[in-house]
């Protein structure tokens, strides 16, 4: 979604220059610069929870794997338009290999982030999508050997106190939906921490392209396998679950484009905001006051994360279930 990640900065050459803005420069065009990104973070943050909340308006009548097809063949449909309009973009690749395991994990998230969806409040799926940072320190550590300062783990540790108040274990039991949707977080840590091997070759756009193609050709088996017919309702939200995502993608790719990824990371998690007002507005629900203690503990922690990861970490391009 994927996967990957709030937390993603693009690495296509044609933004590169924002890279070297440390804020230093006080001047009005430099100062407009994070204002105008934070500002298309919010609005990909807002886009990214209406993809959930169409996507939990599909899983009211479709299978799991049905809404995860409809919403990988809408995305590629959304992106080819912008591709379009970018001649001598070349999406020729050598590294097949990897990109088909980028959207093998990226897909595994974004199938657990939509099972989580469609039986939580939108708001939580959404925040336990967003622990992605919290793993991938872990993932980091343990697959590549990185090494992090120890204030990165002390922040880890209050992060995952915060995912244990939102998963609200009974004696010895997780809610099975919410482990679910702590699984995509995982997924989407280890497909980012899968794409930074591929940015060293490829760029964010072709990235992007060949996980949406992959996983929709990966997708497809499981669809055919519990296909129901959508309703031309059904249909609707499919469709608004990859154009949803598809554009807020872009908004997030313009953010990181003009402020550092530690500047405006942090609000992507406006999208839990967003989906907790989709949750009341549409089906009346609000959360407790675990969930608003978890959410406040997670969201600063990941916050935190994010900013003090190495920036190599925090590059990749797509967050579970929000890419093509």
């Amino acid at each position: 979604m994927s996967v990957t990640s709030a937390l993603i900065r693009s690495t296509d050459s044609t933004i590169a220059p924002s890279d070297h803005y440390n804020g230093a420069d006080l001047s009005p065009e430099h100062q407009a610069t994070p204002r105008r990104a934070a500002l298309l973070m919010v609005l990909a943050a807002l886009l990214f929870a209406a993809m959930a909340a169409s996507v939990k308006a599909a899983s009211s009548g479709l299978p799991n794997a049905v809404i995860v097809f409809g919403r990988c063949a809408f995305g590629v449909a959304a992106l080819l338009p912008w591709l379009a309009v970018r001649p001598g973009l070349s999406l020729r690749t050598r590294r097949f290999g990897g990109h088909a395991l980028r959207a093998a994990t990226g897909l595994g998230a974004m199938a657990c982030y939509f099972y989580a969806i469609g039986r939580l409040r939108v708001a939580d799926a959404s925040l336990l999508n967003f622990s992605l940072p919290l793993f991938i320190p872990v993932v980091a550590r343990f697959g590549l050997g990185e090494t992090f300062p120890r204030r990165v783990w002390r922040i880890l540790g209050m992060g995952f106190c915060g995912l244990i108040l939102i998963l609200k274990p009974s004696p010895g039991l997780f809610q099975p939906a919410a482990a679910v949707g702590l699984a995509a977080g995982l997924l989407g840590a280890v497909a980012q921490v899968t794409v930074r091997g591929l940015t060293s070759t490829e760029s964010s756009t072709r990235i992007v392209f060949w996980f949406g193609v992959l996983s929709t050709l990966l997708a497809a088996g499981p669809a055919a396998a519990t296909w129901r017919s959508p309703s031309p309702a059904l249909w609707l939200a499919l469709a608004a679950s990859g154009l949803f995502a598809t554009v807020g993608q872009l908004f997030m790719t313009a953010a990181y484009a003009a402020a550092p990824a530690a500047q405006v990371g942090p609000f992507l998690y406006s999208t839990v905001v967003f989906a907790g007002v989709f949750d009341w507005a549409f089906w009346g629900q609000l959360p407790d006051a675990w969930s608003l203690g978890g959410a406040l503990i997670v969201a600063l922690a990941g916050a935190l994360a994010l900013r003090w990861m190495s920036p190599a970490l925090v590059r990749p391009p797509v967050p579970p279930g929000r890419g093509p």
